[in-house]
């Protein structure tokens, strides 16, 4: 571990722990691809879901 030759005041403390000035831009991504749709239903997938559950505990027996 270095040791600081002199130590640091409060204004480089803060810089050093939040960085400087920071400019956010929220950007919306661009809609080129559209939406995957839902083609199964949740009790569906929760069914299937079991389904595999129910095999891998057999395969281990």
């Amino acid at each position: 571990m270095r040791w600081r030759q002199k130590p640091m005041t409060e204004a480089e403390c803060y810089a050093r722990c939040y960085g400087g000035p920071r400019r956010i831009e929220a950007v919306r991504p661009a809609s080129d691809r559209p939406r995957l749709v839902a083609t199964l239903s949740g009790e569906q997938i929760r069914r299937l879901f079991e389904r595999r559950l129910d095999s891998r505990e057999r395969e281990a027996a």
